[in-house]
């Protein structure tokens, strides 16, 4: 009976105890469920709500149109002379006169310079006694055959005399024609004595001087034609299928910056340069008043089509995300995000090939921070 009694006694005691566990409890849920709710209230903590104020992005906008260009290539290149020859002596000698300097301005034909002729002249001098003395050689000979051979119809020599004669004609005949060549290649020695310019154009480096001794083969002057002059540039090799003979060209030069140039496609080369793969053209520019000189650096425009009504934007308003290209179009102060297929670059603009018609406003500046649906404020 004694621990009956204990246990009667404890039972309050566990059941007063439980309850104010509870009652703990019951204060802590509440309170947490308090803290919960001013944490939910707190707009500071809210990530997917958006602000009282929403954001606004300034950009700058413009208005796509459609505007006529001939499509065309942009490279550079250097203008060349079109012809250069290394004038050279043909026999030897002393320089006797070299008549021009460099940059003297000469034409087809005119007299560069002269070797000392003395021994040539006298070559001439004996090459014109032996044709002498072989054509005297050869009417003596043509008459004793003639007197002989009417002597062999009467069968008053031999025919042995006879073939002698016949023979010793033969041999008079090639000596006259031997010294007729001779006669003539001393006359042409001579005559190489002097040299002539085989072109129109300027004296770009003087080799010799007057009293320089000179061998055949020995380079005297270069000479270079620089009208028309011919520039040549490199096109890379996915523009090659649109190159023609006969296109036209335009250029400038740091020279003359306020000039433009024109000029023609003339040669284009059948294979491309492997290391940069492109491909050597060649286009020819007058010149008449000699301004352009070779050597000179051009930034050249290739022409390779006729003018044609296209959709451009500024080269500013494309963005490019991997290998998608879009823009963003202003649509009621709202960003609006659109793919679209880009052309040739003409300058500043950009062809748009689809995505965009004319008229449509398009963002220019401020696009790098836009999303789709982003509210937008148009600078003035």
């Amino acid at each position: 009976m004694g621990e009956e009694a204990f246990m009667r006694r404890r039972q309050p005691l566990l059941e007063e105890k439980d309850m104010g566990l509870m009652v703990s409890f019951r204060k802590e849920t509440i309170i947490m469920i308090v803290l919960l709710f001013m944490i939910l209230l707190n707009p500071g903590c809210k990530k997917d709500e958006k602000t009282s104020e929403e954001r606004v992005m300034n950009v700058k906008v413009s208005t796509v149109e459609k505007k006529s260009f001939r499509p065309f290539v942009g490279t550079i290149g250097t203008l060349k002379p079109y012809e250069e020859v290394i004038v050279s002596s043909e026999v030897d000698g002393i320089a006797k006169k070299i008549r021009v300097d460099e940059g003297t301005s000469v034409s087809r034909g005119m007299l560069l310079a002269e070797i000392n002729e003395t021994d040539y002249r006298l070559e001439v001098k004996r090459s014109e006694a032996m044709l002498r003395q072989a054509e005297a050689s050869l009417v003596n000979t043509k008459l004793e055959y003639e007197r002989k051979a009417s002597l062999y119809k009467e069968e008053l020599v031999t025919k042995q005399q006879f073939e002698d004669i016949s023979a010793r004609m033969a041999v008079s005949d090639g000596d006259l024609d031997r010294a007729k060549a001779g006669l003539s290649l001393a006359k042409e020695k001579l005559a190489k004595t002097k040299i002539y310019s085989p072109l129109r154009g300027f004296v770009k480096e003087k080799k010799v001087t007057t009293g320089d001794y000179v061998r055949n083969g020995t380079p005297l002057l270069w000479i270079i034609q620089s009208d028309p002059i011919k520039l040549s540039f490199t096109v890379p090799e996915k523009e090659v299928g649109k190159l023609k003979t006969g296109q036209d060209v335009v250029f400038r030069v740091d020279s003359f910056p306020d000039r433009e140039f024109k000029g023609r496609v003339r040669n284009i080369y059948p294979s491309l340069e492997e290391r940069t793969r492109t491909l050597q053209v060649e286009a020819l520019v007058p010149n008449h008043d000699n301004r352009l000189k070779p050597g000179l650096f051009a930034k050249v425009t290739l022409y390779t089509g006729e003018a044609r009504d296209v959709v451009v934007v500024p080269v500013t308003a494309i963005l490019y995300d991997n290998a998608k290209v879009k823009v963003f179009i202003a649509e009621e102060n709202v960003a609006r995000e659109r793919e679209v297929k880009i052309g040739s670059k003409y300058g500043e603009y950009l062809e748009i090939a689809e995505g965009l018609k004319q008229g449509e406003i398009i963002v220019v500046a401020g696009q790098n921070n836009l999303s789709e649906g982003v509210k937008i404020n148009v600078a003035r």
